[in-house]
């Protein structure tokens, strides 16, 4: 005879000769040589590589004793165990030994491409390979086509889609207050000198669906507005004039893309002119220019100073010489300053040392 041990986490299905016989519970079993036992675990589905499903139910012991999922086509299936999700299930039968623990089944209908009422935990129980996840933040909506027709604009949060014979394809709008940076061709002046200039516009897209659907990229078509304006600006002056109005460039351009507004879907809330890029010689010319005019500039200011300086010497002169009193405090003025220069000074005679040291400057030789 041959012993068996049954624990609680397992069932046992007896045969005889072959032939599926009764269904075993946890506990020790004593069987002649002739009867086999298949030990199956309880926590899995009922899976017998002796015989097969169909052949287990068709036991009425077997048949009591399991519980039985049924996932029909166009559907997928998960089973829950005290409320828990513990296993995903595509199309078919599933069976399980029964316990104690409550158990349902809950079904998902997949012809319905979009998922919906079904929480984030239990989406994270199911595989991603079944799944499409979108999501779409704070500051964008996104177009939801559906075999290439659209069907809704999903505002900001998380959204899932079966993967099924539906295409499902998402295009993400962002809303924002958006910069673009405007790098302009070669453009002609109306006196002939090639100059780029680099423009930048602010703009936010106003209707989604609009600028997507029946605008051809709004974001070239943008770029290619600002451009042909900046074109038809520019051929009608002179560099001169041009680098002298750049604020007149931005304005003109500014209005252009305000006409178009309504057409792109889009509004624009400021545009300028971010440099202009001149031809090398002509940058050389310029600069040649703008030496020349500060040279002169800074001669003019240097005669200017100069007669200023001749007029204060000469105005300090008459006074002088109209005030002895006024000269005398220059001499003063003269000789203190010699003074703090010189060591030692010797003074003979009986005249002031005032007199003698004006009498020394005045005549050097005879000293």
């Amino acid at each position: 005879m041959k012993r068996f041990v049954i624990n609680e986490n397992q069932r046992g299905i007896l045969f005889k000769d072959g032939k599926l016989e009764k269904l075993l519970t946890a506990g020790s079993y004593k069987f002649w040589r002739q009867r086999e036992v298949e030990i199956l675990p309880i926590d899995t589905y009922l899976n017998s590589s002796k015989c097969s499903l169909d052949t287990l139910l068709a036991n009425e012991e077997v048949r009591n004793a399991v519980n039985v999922y049924e996932v029909p086509a166009g559907h997928y299936g998960m089973r829950f165990v005290n409320g828990i999700g513990t296993n995903f299930y595509k199309e078919g039968r599933y069976v399980y030994f029964k316990t104690d623990a409550t158990e349902e089944l809950v079904l998902f209908d997949t012809s319905k491409v979009m998922i919906e009422d079904v929480a984030p935990q239990i989406m994270a129980r199911i595989p991603a390979i079944y799944y499409q996840k979108v999501s779409v933040d704070a500051y964008q909506k996104a177009l939801l086509y559906l075999d290439n027709q659209l069907v809704k604009v999903l505002e900001p949060g998380v959204y899932y889609f079966w993967k099924n014979s539906v295409s499902v394809t998402t295009r993400v709008v962002d809303t924002r207050l958006q910069r673009m940076d405007i790098a302009c061709q070669e453009i002609l002046t109306q006196d002939k000198v090639n100059v780029r200039i680099n423009f930048v516009c602010n703009y936010r897209v106003t209707d989604a669906v609009k600028a997507v659907s029946e605008v051809d990229s709004y974001e070239e078509q943008i770029r290619l507005c600002a451009q042909l304006a900046m074109r038809d600006y520019v051929s009608k002056y002179k560099l001169d004039e041009i680098l002298e109005n750049k604020d007149a460039i931005s304005k003109y351009v500014f209005d252009k893309l305000v006409e178009k507004e309504e057409s792109l879907s889009v509004s624009f809330s400021d545009a300028g002119v971010k440099d202009i890029v001149l031809p090398g010689e002509i940058r050389a010319i310029m600069n040649t220019v703008l030496m020349a005019e500060k040279k002169a500039q800074a001669s003019v200011i240097a005669r200017r100073e100069e007669v200023a300086s001749t007029r204060s010497l000469l105005n300090t002169a008459k006074l002088m010489d109209e005030n002895a009193t006024l000269y005398k405090l220059k001499e003063l003025e003269y000789l203190e300053r010699i003074c703090e220069k010189v060591d030692t000074l010797n003074l003979s005679g009986g005249s002031s040392a005032i007199t003698d040291l004006v009498s020394i400057l005045k005549n050097p030789k005879t000293n």
